[in-house]
């Protein structure tokens, strides 16, 4: 029998019982199989939103920066102009009604309860697609190209281009649950990924992903279960993408190799001042995400400014993510955050992973790329295929950053369309 899970657990049961749930989610019905697949909605307590605007009111400033930039980081301004907004004019209820519109599940696959919202077309032989998010990101950061995805012919697109789509959050992100144990690396969440199309009754299907959600489509990719067609990424920071001089050189801190193109010293720059100047956020979490998960737990500020500096950085309007995005988009992300309480345990993917989110890998089934200019890392295309080895399409794009479906959600549909257009 179907259950209905709702987020409801005061916050004194919260404190005690978070190691201990699904992402501070109660069944409210009979138990169910391990492999059961169940109705989920979302509906947070008003005391978990109370204590958020107290915790706001009660904020302890830092000292205003001494630079005049974002050198030193998001300057105090812009946060406490962000925070007056999500203290007095933001509602997470319209949040909330954005999730519950969507048929949204539970089911458990490895030990962890998996999230997700899953959309069929209305269209016939719809193609079924998982689709992954990253950090600091989540489902939100992909519900505006659900509709041009599973209905393209009112985007512009044809009814031969559907998709059914599945949107899972990644475990110790969002409504998914917390991984009571080490090992949930990339590749473990691909082959439950892969459970869970296959428990969908999906027996071919395709894989998208961003940041995160690229590197478990190309876990998924180099573990090429049966039925699994193909991937498309729009992140490719990847070793595997880099020339053994370029990685060299990179490695030992060397000046670009002499016999690099103007193109290519272009994107050697663009890693170097990376790794550099914007990676300190991934060594912390990497190595430390215990240290700076108690900063993120109890301090709704600090979650945000460490959520919204990384948005700020990424998004294709560098500095200014107001320009790509609404503040009720950016803060519905950090307001999941909050109330999930999963500062801490999504930062726990970079340790699980560590020095190996841009390790050397071979693809060989179809895949299929994306170059948004925003995006920190924008290879030649051949340097892609250094690591995908049937590569299908490649397409640089004049508009867009990291976040990509989040910022440009028809561009970025219409490029997932015609990305697996030859795999139907």
């Amino acid at each position: 029998m179907a259950a209905t899970v709702l987020l409801a657990l005061p916050v004194h049961v919260l404190a005690q019982q978070s190691a201990q749930i699904r992402a501070q989610t109660q069944v409210v019905s009979e138990a169910i199989a391990d492999n059961a697949i169940h109705p989920f909605r979302v509906q947070v307590p008003q005391e978990l939103i109370d204590d958020l605007h107290r915790r706001l009111v009660m904020t302890r400033w830092p000292d205003q920066e001494t630079v005049m930039d974002r050198s030193q980081g998001v300057q105090l301004a812009t946060i406490r102009d962000l925070v007056d907004y999500w203290q007095t004019d933001y509602d997470w209820r319209n949040a909330e009604a954005k999730l519950n519109a969507l048929p949204q599940f539970m089911t458990t696959i490895d030990g962890v309860d998996i999230h997700f919202i899953h959309v069929r077309s209305r269209h016939p032989n719809a193609l079924p697609l998982i689709m992954t998010h990253g950090w600091p990101g989540s489902v939100f950061e992909l519900l505006n190209v659900i509709e041009p995805l599973t209905d393209p012919t009112d985007y512009g697109g044809r009814a031969e281009d559907a998709f059914d789509l599945v949107i899972p959050s990644i475990p110790g992100f969002g409504f998914s649950g917390k991984p009571m144990g080490t090992g949930w690396s990339p590749d473990r969440i691909a082959r439950a990924w892969d459970v869970l199309m296959k428990r969908l009754g999906y027996t071919r299907y395709v894989s998208q992903g961003g940041d995160w959600g690229a590197i478990i489509s190309d876990a998924l990719a180099r573990q090429a279960p049966p039925g699994l067609l193909g991937i498309h990424v729009n992140r490719l920071e990847r070793a595997a993408t880099l020339p053994p001089n370029v990685a060299e050189a990179l490695t030992n801190g060397q000046p670009a190799p002499t016999t690099l193109t103007t193109e290519e010293r272009t994107v050697f720059d663009q890693i170097r001042d990376f790794y550099k100047t914007g990676n300190g956020y991934a060594a912390i979490m990497g190595t430390r995400p215990q240290t700076i998960g108690y900063g993120l737990s109890d301090s709704p500020v600090g979650l945000a400014t460490w959520i919204y500096d990384k948005v700020a950085d990424w998004v294709f309007t560098r500095g200014e993510p107001e320009r790509s995005l609404t503040r009720d988009e950016i803060l519905d992300g950090i307001t999941l955050y909050w109330l999930t309480n999963t500062g801490t345990s999504s930062a726990r993917i970079y340790w699980e992973n560590n020095a190996n989110n841009v390790g050397a890998f071979e693809i060989s089934i179809p895949a299929a790329v994306t170059i948004f200019p925003g995006e920190i890392y924008q290879p030649p295309k051949n340097w892609v295929e250094r690591a995908y080895h049937n590569l299908i399409y490649y397409h640089r794009v004049d508009k867009g950053g990291h976040f990509a479906a989040w910022e440009e959600p028809q561009l970025f549909s219409e490029e997932v369309r015609a990305a697996f257009r030859s795999l139907r």
